[in-house]
C-alpha cells in the first residue's frame, strides 16, 4: 500500500505525516507538495528538513505558473469564493502524479485537516476520488495548531514564520487570495512589500477587467468589491496622525 501525504508545508500536514509514518512506517510513504512558486522561503526550509526528519522522500510539482499568472490566462481575479490557483496550481498538478504514479487501489490519500474542519470531508473524498482519503488529524478532536507547532519546535523543527507573526496558515506567502480583510491588513502591518506587490497586481488586472477585486465588502446589503488600495487607504486613515502613513500598527485590524 501507496500512503500519499498532500504535503503543503503548513503545520497540519506535517502533522498528518507525522502520525501516517508512525503507524505505516516510512517505507511506501510520499509527502507530495504541489508548489505555486510565490511560497516564503521558510516554508520551502522547513519542507526539507522536516521530510528529511521523517525519512519519506519530498515530491515537488509545479504547474510552472504563479498566481497571478493563472487569473490572467483565466480572466478572472481569484477571491475566496472562487480561486482557480487552488485548483489549478495545487489539484491539477497532484492528481497529474497520482495518474503517473498512484493505483487508486493501492493508495490512500491523506490530507492535513483537523476536527475542527470536518465539514469539508466529504468534499475533498468526492474532490480527489477514485482515491481513497484519510484524515488522521480529526481523530483527535481537542487537537489545536498552537499543540502541533509545539509538536515540531520540540523535534527541532522550525515551522514557517507565518505562524510566529500571526497568520492563520502559511499559504502563499500570506498572499493568499481566499484570506478575509483581517488577515490582508496583518500581512499590510507585517510585509508591507508584499501587499504593495499585490496591491499593484490587482490595480493593473482592474484596469483590463473593470471593478473587480480580491476581497469583497458588504454595506446595507450589497456586497461590492474592495480593492486592496482602498483596503490600504482605510488603514492608514484609521492610523494617522498617531503613525507615518506607511505603517499600519495592530489597532488597524479594528476598522473591519
Amino acid at each position: 500500500m501507496m500512503h500519499v501525504v498532500q504535503y503543503s508545508g503548513g503545520i497540519g500536514s506535517w502533522a498528518t505525516a507525522r502520525r501516517v509514518a508512525a503507524q505505516h512506517g516510512t517505507d511506501n510513504l510520499i509527502l507530495l507538495f504541489s508548489d505555486t512558486l510565490v511560497e516564503e522561503d521558510s516554508l520551502y526550509t522547513f519542507l526539507t528538513e522536516s521530510a528529511a526528519q521523517l525519512g519519506a522522500p519530498l515530491v515537488t510539482v509545479a504547474d510552472g505558473r504563479t498566481p497571478f499568472e493563472v487569473y490572467w490566462h483565466a480572466r478572472f481575479l481569484g477571491n475566496a469564493r472562487l480561486a482557480p490557483c487552488s485548483k489549478i496550481l495545487k489539484q491539477q498538478p497532484a492528481r497529474r502524479w497520482l495518474d503517473e504514479h498512484a493505483d487508486p487501489v493501492g493508495t490512500t490519500l491523506y490530507v492535513g485537516i483537523d476536527a475542527a474542519e470536518a465539514r469539508r470531508i466529504p468534499g475533498i473524498r468526492k474532490g480527489w476520488a477514485p482515491w481513497h482519503v484519510e484524515f488522521p488529524l480529526t481523530a483527535e478532536p481537542d487537537l489545536t495548531k498552537d499543540a502541533m507547532l509545539g509538536e515540531a519546535r520540540a523535534l527541532d523543527l522550525t515551522p514557517p514564520n507565518a505562524y510566529e507573526e500571526g497568520f492563520s496558515h502559511a499559504n502563499c506567502a500570506g498572499c493568499c487570495v481566499r484570506a478575509g480583510q483581517a488577515h490582508w491588513l496583518r500581512l499590510l502591518e507585517r510585509h508591507p512589500d508584499r501587499y504593495a506587490d499585490y496591491e499593484r497586481r490587482e490595480d493593473e488586472f482592474r484596469a483590463e477587467f473593470g471593478n473587480v477585486a480580491i476581497l469583497k465588502q458588504q454595506r446595507d446589503g450589497v456586497v461590492r468589491p474592495l480593492p486592496l488600495a482602498e483596503l490600504r487607504r482605510r488603514a492608514q486613515t484609521a492610523a494617522s496622525p498617531r503613525t507615518e502613513a506607511s505603517s499600519v500598527p495592530a489597532g488597524a485590524l479594528n476598522i473591519l
